[in-house]
């Protein structure tokens, strides 16, 4: 369960999602029905540990709303049959994660705002502005989980969000580039949240229409919203790298050459990349991480 819904955390200290001691996953979202909190327990496992059945409980006006979604959001409407492996270090990947399944959230703004926020930038950066501006523009989850130990927040509505003033998004480190495309999106928010009902190349499409989004954020968003198999991400400063090296020894890849090295798993590529990203086998780094830039001290 944590594989598949692991994808939806960004970072250890993500507002939106906690996981406990007892193996339960709590996530708080903002649903079209209103603000929401959901705890996902496993209740089956195999003997690896792969979940066969879960309990969910949800608090709040969107609670509804949200326990029709766990199927999907667990990855129970995943179809991981189609894919074959061709090479042998995904074969043994896949045997050993045989519990990934691609999650479905059918929520666009919530992983496409953080997306956003995630555009050049070090994903320490990222996770740091995301859970800043929701402590601060947020609001407590529904039920236990907005009260401590877990303190879990709700990210704002599409009014809040353009409603942030210009130096909260500098506190948080969040150059006026990335800020103006959140409030763009946020503008739209109704027609982007259409996008849950049409296919991933049509979704994407519809994404791209707001100026500052392009095919990483769209596929970044599109593989969480509809659980897409085939939605690589491509414009990544490291996935082509690691691509290539796993699956060539070609740690110089580009698109190109990963699109290339991906073509054999047509109709699942997003579900071999992950893949391979689980199975650790990146290159060695040969640069120096790449500098962390606070804006909030300048």
């Amino acid at each position: 369960m944590g594989l598949t819904l692991g994808a939806l955390r960004r970072g250890p200290a993500d507002p939106t999602f906690r996981a406990t001691p007892d193996g339960a996953l709590w996530r708080a979202s903002r649903t079209p029905e209103g603000p929401a909190t959901l705890r996902v327990t496993p209740i089956e496992q195999d003997a690896r540990g792969d979940v066969g059945r879960v309990r969910a409980d949800a608090w709040g006006p969107g609670a509804d709303w949200f326990l029709d979604q766990v199927p999907a959001l667990v990855g129970d409407l995943d179809d991981p049959a189609p894919f074959e492996p061709r090479h042998r270090l995904v074969a043994h990947t896949a045997r050993r994660r045989s519990g990934l399944r691609l999650t479905r959230t059918g929520l666009v703004l919530e992983s496409l705002i953080p997306s956003i926020l995630e555009q050049k930038v070090t994903t320490d950066e990222a996770y740091r502005a995301w859970r800043l501006l929701l402590r601060t523009h947020g609001e407590p989850a529904p039920g236990p989980a907005g009260l401590p130990p877990l303190r879990m927040r709700v990210m704002p509505d599409p009014r809040a969000w353009a409603l942030i003033p210009s130096w909260e998004w500098h506190r948080a480190g969040v150059d006026n580039k990335r800020a103006s495309t959140v409030i763009r999106a946020v503008r739209v928010a109704r027609r982007l949240e259409e996008a849950v009902r049409m296919d991933p190349p049509a979704a994407r499409a519809r994404l791209e229409l707001v100026p500052g989004i392009g095919p990483w954020t769209s596929a970044e968003t599109v593989q969480r919203t509809h659980g897409a198999p085939d939605e690589v991400t491509t414009g990544d400063l490291h996935l082509p790298g690691i691509v290539g090296h796993a699956l060539a020894g070609n740690r110089d890849a580009t698109d190109a050459d990963m699109l290339d090295l991906l073509s054999p798993y047509a109709g699942q590529r997003h579900r071999a990349a992950r893949l391979i990203l689980l199975s650790g086998a990146a290159p060695p780094r040969r640069h120096p991480k790449m500098p962390r830039v606070n804006i909030a001290d300048w």
